[in-house]
């Protein structure tokens, strides 16, 4: 069950770096080794246990079961599934009774739901329902029998590695550095069942732990003090006219130029140059904008680049305008919202890391005085990133020079913003010093300037020895999530003492021996919740704090779990809605909604600009789409709604850009805010949101084979099987020769073809009254025929494409039910909470404890939702009753605790 991957040599390309911190001191290369063979031991041992089993399945004899089941499947069965047919690579006549096979167990789990769903054999007649009950009894009983006794064995699952991210944030938590930033240090965690958290294929190889050494050993030199006192701030004030490299930018005056007075000042380069120069500049000067900060964009500071890593305060005035036809200012009609962006100082060219840091903020008409913290890395400097504002395009005419055209001005001008100052100030050191990260390795220790090491200060002590044990094992309290051993403990002290002995100075050798810790698989790993571990209430309190926080236990959590009452399930529900509640919730919903809903995918395919001119370098709409499902998810569990809002509400998430988009009345401003649906919308829920319609589209057309069936599989429970590998994609025709309705017509000719489509194009369907980023159409658009619509885009591009046939969305499911819309679809689909609530059981268990619902997990969920049935399966009851259920805790738990947690709470 676990997948361990070695490789004997390493990385070549890492081996040979001179700046690999474990190749610089002969320690480090033996802690290096010692780590991968502790690590490797460890894996390798849990993989012996969790593949050790003698079990045999029920209580009747396991040839008598067989033979009941042999003789009714091949009355039924064996005509499609045997040697010559196989079936679905389903060969039944063949298949091993040995359910101790987790393998061969898992094939007969396929033909038991089969066989359960109606789906086997096609003619219900073959099997009369007396004998497919009799088959499906004998089928569940062996089934459940064989996986109970496999996890009374082994556990639920194998032990899991920590993501990235949770390592990330485990390390920022013991570090105290809320900002620490190594994740892309490390290999990126593959993903199964929609999750990025499942045991069996978060695996570890020497490669991998080597970046794990690294991560540690840099984050912990992150946390040293950087000197005997904070580093000293430096303080600028930029005028106007020196918060923009050059006098102009890529699509000429429109797009920026200085004003005075409300009026263009028309500065040129040897103007500004000589300004600067001469230091003589006009306090009374604005710096415009009008675009957003795509490439190519000159839009940073002149003079600022940050000398130190670390926070800088920007304090800067500014207000919203409308750019005049005679290059006039006046107040704008709405806020602009911006952000900054970190970034190189490279020019036009924009390359290496930019990010967004900082807040958005919303630039009003009237004019103010703005302050946040961004965060730069050494030699970085920040741009000015104006959201939804136009991009101007390249033209490349021939034999002349190539150049950047600003869009066509809209009715009452361009929008932007003028800026009059800007501050810098930092870098921002703590205000107690040492920091407090230095506090967390060093505790009260003195400091002085290092004289020897790779380290900026060095640890004054008279007693080294005795202050490195004390220290050590400090630490290692701060960092466990459960009591580490004594014994255990001797080995990270005599690692740091052997440092010493050898002449590394004080610091460096208990940042030896914190690495180990830090990489040490106590660290790495959470093991599955067992009873009869010593460490058992640790591990729950662990699995609580990762699933909702993606970090280790606060102190009020590991507090309960040393006095032994977090599993009273009234506490358990109440600490699950304090951790809904806390800030930690954000690193859940990101990474729920990631993987789940596929918003890391949001910005997997551009917008066809042929097709979808509008969309065109569009990134805060992007960026909207996925702040909307975000929030809608969080309030979805902390509001305790049912969970039929998955598919349809009166509600939506938007701010000012997303109401546009679905054709609402107008809002002000980024702030995404809960607005109430008129009666006749078609929105609402998460079925219809613009990054849902996005993620299930290609950036060209939109295909209710892909949109149907990720609906079904991520929303409904229902997924699909995969397709024949013979039998091609249907890709939609962008010509507008023939609809896609008739292309998949044709294409399910074939009966095998049709009765597969069926379960998900209908829904597809449906979907199709949205395009490829989710505002609603009523035609498909083509690039040949139909009526032509010309005009220019936003990046002032010229455009044309054509409206082609009207939209056609009604459809049948497989039940017979027939609905003409996507408004009678979801009222469809909302009369099955009970199947939407498990799908949302489902995910929540394999995201909670990093092993899919298993075979014998299935009575616990059906548990679970007979708890939450009457009150409407509401939300945050699945989930508590999942924190509550033996899934999560253990088997070997006392069953009250499933349905006593919310006795007494609201």
């Amino acid at each position: 069950m676990m997948n361990l991957r070695v490789f004997p040599n390493g990385n070549p390309s890492r081996a040979k770096s001179a700046t690999h911190p474990f190749r610089k001191h002969p320690a480090k290369n033996r802690l290096a080794g010692g780590l991968r063979m502790l690590a490797i031991g460890f894996l390798l041992v849990a993989h012996f246990l969790t593949a050790f089993s003698d079990t045999q399945a029920g209580d009747r004899s396991a040839s008598e079961t067989e033979s009941t089941v042999r003789k009714l499947l091949k009355q039924a069965c064996f005509d499609c599934h045997n040697d010559d047919l196989a079936e679905g690579k389903l060969n039944l006549q063949q298949l091993d009774w040995k359910l101790d096979d987790q393998r061969l167990r898992q094939r007969w789990i396929l033909a038991y739901d089969r066989i359960a769903a109606g789906e086997m054999p096609p003619d219900r007649n073959d099997l009369p329902q007396a004998e497919r009950d009799l088959l499906l009894k004998e089928l569940f009983q062996s089934l459940q029998a064989a996986d109970t006794n496999e996890v009374a064995l082994e556990g639920r699952g194998p032990l899991r590695r920590l993501t990235r991210d949770e390592y990330e944030q485990n390390l920022r938590d013991v570090l105290a550095l809320p900002y620490l930033d190594i994740r892309d240090l490390l290999p990126e965690d593959r993903e199964q069942k929609h999750c990025n958290k499942v045991a069996s294929v978060l695996d570890m190889s020497r490669i991998q732990l080597d970046a794990y050494l690294d991560a540690a050993d840099q984050a912990l030199r992150q946390a040293v003090a950087s000197g005997i006192q904070p580093r000293k701030q430096e303080h600028q004030r930029l005028p106007a006219t020196r918060m923009f490299l050059t006098a102009g930018t890529f699509g000429g005056r429109e797009a920026m130029f200085y004003a005075k007075n409300s009026q263009m000042v028309p500065l040129s380069g040897g103007d500004l140059a000589q300004m600067r120069k001469e230091n003589r500049h006009d306090p009374e000067m604005e710096l415009a904008i009008f675009r957003s900060a795509s490439w190519p964009y000159y839009g940073y500071p002149d003079v600022f680049q940050a000398k130190e890593p670390g926070a800088y305060r920007i304090r800067f005035s500014a207000r919203a305008v409308r750019q005049q036809h005679d290059f006039s200012l006046r107040p704008a009609w709405n806020s602009i919202a911006m952000n900054f962006r970190a970034r190189k100082r490279s020019g036009p060219d924009v390359s290496g890391d930019v990010r967004a840091t900082g807040e958005t903020f919303d630039i009003q008409p009237e004019g103010g005085i703005y302050e946040t913290t961004i965060r730069l890395k050494q030699n970085e400097t920040f741009e000015y990133s104006l959201l939804g504002l136009p991009v101007p395009r390249a033209i490349n005419p021939p034999n002349a020079p190539l150049y950047y055209d600003f869009p066509p001005m809209p009715d009452g001008g361009h929008p932007g913003v003028a800026f009059q100052w800007l501050e810098i100030t930092g870098p921002l050191d703590s205000e107690s010093w040492p920091p407090a990260s230095h506090q967390r390795l060093f505790g009260t220790l003195p400091i002085r300037a290092a004289e020897k090491g790779t380290l900026p200060v060095e640890l004054v002590s008279t007693e080294p020895e005795q202050d490195a044990k004390r220290l050590l094992r400090r630490f290692i309290q701060q960092a466990e999530r459960a009591p580490t051993p004594e014994d255990v403990i001797q080995i990270y002290e005599r690692l740091v003492t052997d440092e010493l002995h050898d002449g590394t100075p004080l610091a460096e050798a208990l940042l030896t021996g914190y690495t180990a810790y830090l990489s040490s698989p106590p660290f790495l790993y959470l093991p599955e919740p067992r009873a009869d571990s010593p460490q058992y209430l640790y591990s729950v309190a662990a699995r609580m704090s990762h699933f909702l926080g993606n970090s280790r236990p606060d102190a009020e959590l590991n507090q309960l779990a040393e006095q032994g009452k977090l599993l009273d399930a009234q506490i358990l529900t109440q600490q699950t809605r304090r951790l809904l509640s806390a800030d930690s919730a954000e690193h859940f919903v990101t990474n729920l909604t990631d993987h789940w809903l596929s918003l890391k995918d949001l910005r997997r395919d551009e917008p066809d600009s042929r097709l979808y001119p509008e969309y065109r370098f569009d990134d805060y709409l992007i960026e909207s789409m996925a702040a909307e499902t975000r929030a809608f998810v969080a309030m979805m569990f902390k509001e305790n709604l049912p969970v039929t809002v998955l598919v349809d509400g009166d509600f939506v998430f938007v701010n000012d850009r997303l109401a546009r988009h679905y054709g609402l009345q107008p809002v002000s401003g980024s702030r995404m805010r809960k607005v109430s649906l008129p009666d006749n919308s078609l929105y609402g829920g998460l079925l219809t949101q613009a990054a849902i319609l996005k993620v299930t589209a290609n950036g060209t057309s939109t295909s209710p084979v892909i949109r149907g069936a990720w609906i079904m599989e991520r929303i409904m429970g229902d997924p699909p099987p995969p397709p024949p590998a013979a039998v091609p994609a249907v890709e939609p025709d962008i010509r507008g020769a023939t609809t896609i309705r008739e292309q998949l017509a044709q294409h399910t000719r074939d009966p095998v073809c049709a009765a597969c489509h069926a379960r998900f194009d209908p829904v597809g369907f449906a979907l199709e009254d949205f395009d490829i980023m989710g505002a609603f159409r009523t035609r498909y658009r083509s690039l040949a025929k139909g009526e032509k619509v010309t005009g220019i885009d936003r990046a002032g591009h010229d455009y044309t494409y054509f409206v082609a046939g009207p939209i056609d969305s009604h459809g049948k499911l497989r039940d017979g039910r027939t609905f003409q819309n996507i408004r009678e679809l979801k009222q469809l689909l909302v009369a099955e909470p009970r199947q939407l609530a498990r799908n949302l059981v489902q995910q929540l268990v394999v995201y909670a404890t990093g092993t899919p619902v298993r075979f014998s997990d299935r009575q616990d969920v059906e548990s679970i939702l007979d708890e939450c049935a009457a009150d409407g399966y509401r939300t945050r009851d699945l989930l508590e009753s999942v924190v509550r259920s033996p899934i999560f805790l253990g088997r070997d738990q006392p069953q009250n605790i499933l349905t006593s947690g919310r006795k007494n709470l609201p």
